[in-house]
């Protein structure tokens, strides 16, 4: 495929892509990939896209969960694509990938790293200023290690213009984020009809983990405090009928929150509120009545109170901001990190 050049390659859009896999790989991630691309190539009605898997252990190789593919061997400086993805599992952790990277990054050709390879990413690069992000699961021990202060929560971010990515579920928007430019509007959303996704999410949304997995609860009750909260985000209930339901006294739960969170579960607990409302505010075309009710507020007007509250905006101006790009960063600096 012929591709077009630039004297900017990084405003070029990307038209060929390859998937670095290793022995281990995550099929799930290397899969949604392809999927992705080929649900372009049919919204689009031709053969704009292209992908290869390639690796330094070229031949048939095997995933995380039992699939075979075929890859390309990955030669130093030979037939570079105008993209490049890393897929996670034991192939994103090998760190195999990294000389490859530094060639695309000196090309200004956009790298993305999912889960594992973001995890290796981070851990072996300098990272002096901006963000970067990986699967929440890894994100507890990177913080655990104390040196990751730039590390954030959201399904991708940009560094030295290497995107470091959540990975699995989220794939399929990392992939669409980086061709929306090309593919326009109208594309992008019969692509994301047709890959089922309910809603198209940003770069910058939080990705969904489980607070209850937050490594300072150690105290079971309040982890299912916390379970319980989420799960009825809809209905609040009382905190002294959620602290019954939970097996512990009104004076215990508020005590044990203020020491771990430094708050009331009665605050906590409208903070996640806020917070999924303010995602579906964001995310969603949803009314804002809607959205109120969804998240136990009963009216707009109360919504809007506890947003202003929470984060100093409206829900109109919330709704605003957020840009119709997929994929959004803040990234000037696009020199080598390793």
């Amino acid at each position: 495929m012929a591709r077009v050049k630039s004297s900017d390659d990084q405003n070029v859009s990307p038209s060929s892509f390859e998937i670095f896999v290793d022995k281990g790989f995550s099929d799930y991630e290397a899969a949604t990939i392809a999927r992705t691309l080929k649900g372009a190539n049919d919204v689009l009605a031709r053969e704009a896209y292209s992908w290869r898997f390639i690796s330094n252990n070229p031949g048939l190789i095997t995933g995380e969960c039992g699939m075979i593919l075929r890859a390309e061997p990955a030669f130093d400086n030979h037939d570079l694509s105008d993209a490049m993805l890393v897929v996670g599992g034991k192939s994103g952790a090998s760190g195999m990938w990294m000389a490859r990277i530094r060639q695309m990054q000196r090309l200004g050709r956009p790298v993305a790293l999912l889960s594992e390879a973001a995890t290796a990413y981070i851990r072996r690069a300098k990272i002096e200023s901006g963000s970067v992000t990986t699967h929440w699961r890894d994100a507890v021990g990177l913080h655990e290690v104390g040196r990751h202060s730039n590390l954030t929560n959201r399904l991708s971010e940009k560094y030295r213009g290497i995107i470091t990515a959540g990975g699995s579920g989220s794939t399929e928007e990392l992939v669409i984020g980086m061709i929306a430019d090309h593919l326009g509007p109208n594309a992008v959303s019969e692509l994301g009809n047709r890959l089922l996704l309910p809603v198209i999410r940003k770069s910058h949304a939080e990705q969904p983990n489980d607070l209850s997995m937050n490594p300072a609860l150690h105290d079971p009750r309040v982890k299912s405090a916390i379970e319980t909260m989420q799960d009825s985000l809809d209905a609040p209930m009382q905190i002294s009928e959620l602290a019954q339901s939970i097996g512990l006294s009104t004076r215990h739960l508020e005590r044990v929150f203020k020491d771990v969170f430094d708050q009331t579960p009665a605050r906590f607990y409208k903070r996640l509120r806020t917070s999924r409302a303010r995602a579906m505010i964001e995310e969603t075309q949803m009314s804002v009545l809607d959205i109120a009710i969804a998240n136990g507020f009963g009216t707009s007007s109360s919504l809007s109170e506890a947003l202003k509250k929470e984060y100093a905006m409206t829900a109109s101006q919330l709704r605003t901001r957020s840009q119709s790009r997929v994929l959004s960063y803040n990234d000037d600096n696009t020199s080598s990190g390793l």
